[in-house]
């Protein structure tokens, strides 16, 4: 009678912590689902941001030969001016 009701409590304990494994396991699911809507919606946003350069790099690209492009990387990054042209340097800077 003794070993009946132990055993029996046993399995009771058992179940129920089998059934808190399942609860544990199910709250999980529901926060990894949750974590890859978030990183989906990350990696849709660098894909925007990835198509955006690029669109400017080819713009960019079809103008390195553009006389305007070359001229204006000769100023930006050269420190280079036109024959003749007058550049002022502010000296409070």
């Amino acid at each position: 009678m003794k070993k009946n009701k132990l055993f029996r409590n046993l399995l009771i304990i058992a179940f129920i912590a089998w059934i808190a494994v399942l609860i544990k396991q199910q709250l999980n699911i529901s926060q990894y689902k949750d974590d890859i809507k978030v990183l989906s919606s990350k990696i849709e946003v660098a894909e925007d941001e990835l198509d955006e350069n690029k669109k400017k790099l080819e713009e960019e690209k079809q103008n390195t030969n553009s006389p305007k492009y070359i001229e204006k990387l000769a100023r930006e990054k050269l420190g280079m001016y036109l024959q003749n042209e007058r550049v002022y340097i502010d000296s409070n800077m």
